[in-house]
């Protein structure tokens, strides 16, 4: 229970789906959102994931969850530039702006997980989950607080494996929430 957890609620899915999820519904119909939500998406999973997996098969990095945290700074800057790559374009051709706030969420997001992993290994996993969470609470209503079970899923999926400590994993859910809230409110 605990791998599939971990793997199905994945930051690189999440990551995916959030922007699907925010940009088709903040669209004035799903055809024009989905295109909008697909380039989300690329800039904030595929892309970025697509260089991680390309950093395992190489044999730079052991696993795609990158578990060693100094394996994990190279492909988080990766990731980040890919983000602020999606946003440069997404600015320049009027993406919709709860969109937009959900991307800048993902680049807050990696910038604080970034941060902390230069000196300790923070639960992106966690982070993510937590920041995902806030924003459909946000978006859509308090109906969407059945979404934060799943975030504790999460964080007992990682503990459970032995891939963080209880500590990581609340830090990283604080760390997710602290930075998820304010900037999507702002932004949005």
């Amino acid at each position: 229970m605990a791998r599939i957890a971990t793997e199905v609620l994945a930051p690189a899915l999440l990551a995916a789906v959030m922007p699907v999820v925010v940009g088709t519904a903040s669209a004035p119909s799903i055809r024009e959102g989905l295109p909008w939500a697909l380039t989300g998406a690329l800039f904030c999973a595929v892309i970025p994931n697509s260089l991680i997996w390309w950093g395992v098969r190489r044999g730079r990095l052991t696993d795609h969850h990158i578990r060693v945290r100094e394996q994990r700074r190279t492909p988080l800057v990766y990731g980040l530039l890919s983000v602020i790559t999606g946003i440069a374009l997404m600015v320049s051709f009027d993406a919709p702006r709860r969109l937009l706030a959900m991307v800048v969420v993902m680049l807050a997001i990696g910038v604080a997980v970034t941060v902390v992993n230069l000196f300790w290994k923070l639960s992106i996993h966690a982070a993510v989950a937590a920041s995902s969470a806030a924003v459909l609470v946000i978006e859509f209503g308090p109906t969407l607080l059945v979404s934060v079970p799943v975030v504790a899923l999460v964080g007992w999926s990682r503990v459970q494996l032995g891939e963080h400590t209880t500590g990581q994993v609340l830090a990283g859910t604080i760390v997710g929430l602290l930075v998820a809230v304010p900037t999507f409110i702002l932004l949005r």
